[in-house]
C-alpha cells in the first residue's frame, strides 16, 4: 500500500516553514497532497487560485520525482483526505502550543478516521519562528520577509502591499 500524505493548511501565504514540512514529507510519504482549506468565514489575502499557483511553483521542486497534488477543499480534513486516497495526515509543530491544539485535532481525526494515521514533523531550528500570521504582518509593514518565504512569494507579497 503507497504511503500517500496529505498536508492541509491555509497557505496565505506559503512560507519557508511550510517548505520545510513539504521537504521532509517526502522522506516518508510516496505522494503528497497539498491541501488548501478554504472557509466562507475567513479573508485570506491571496485567493486559492493565486496560492495554488504559489505552491505549485515552490513545492515541485521538493517532490525528487514523486507525485505531487495541490487542491482545495471547504469540508473536514478527514473526508478531503479520503477523496485524495490519503493514509497520513501530516502536521507540522513549531512549539508546545502547537503540540496542544494538534494533539486534540489529532485525537478528533482519529475517532472520525481511524484508517488514517497523524504524522507530526517538528519544525527545523531555522524556520521554528516564522508563521504565516507575521509573515503578513512584516509585508503589510514594509519589512523585509526574505529569510521567512520563497522569492516567488516576497514578490507576490509586496504587490499585495504596495503602497500608492
Amino acid at each position: 500500500m503507497p504511503h500517500i500524505a496529505f498536508y492541509a493548511g491555509s497557505f496565505d501565504p506559503p512560507t519557508n516553514g511550510h517548505l520545510d514540512v513539504i521537504r521532509r514529507s517526502y522522506a516518508i510519504a510516496d505522494e503528497l497532497v497539498i491541501a488548501i482549506g478554504t472557509h466562507p468565514g475567513k479573508a485570506p489575502i491571496f485567493t486559492a487560485e493565486e496560492r495554488t499557483a504559489m505552491l505549485q511553483a515552490v513545492a515541485a521542486p521538493l517532490a525528487m520525482g514523486k507525485p505531487l497534488t495541490i487542491t482545495t477543499f471547504s469540508d473536514l480534513t478527514v473526508d478531503a483526505a479520503r477523496r485524495h486516497g490519503a493514509n497520513i495526515l501530516i502536521r507540522g509543530l513549531r512549539d508546545g502550543t502547537d503540540l496542544d491544539y494538534e494533539m486534540q485535532l489529532a485525537g478528533m481525526n482519529g475517532q472520525m478516521a481511524p484508517d488514517i494515521q497523524t504524522v507530526f514533523l517538528p519544525a527545523s531550528p531555522n524556520v521554528r519562528p516564522i508563521t504565516a500570521t507575521l509573515v503578513r504582518q512584516i509585508a503589510g509593514m514594509g519589512g523585509n520577509i526574505s529569510s521567512f518565504v520563497p522569492e516567488q512569494v516576497r514578490v507576490a507579497l509586496a504587490a499585495k502591499f504596495r503602497r500608492p
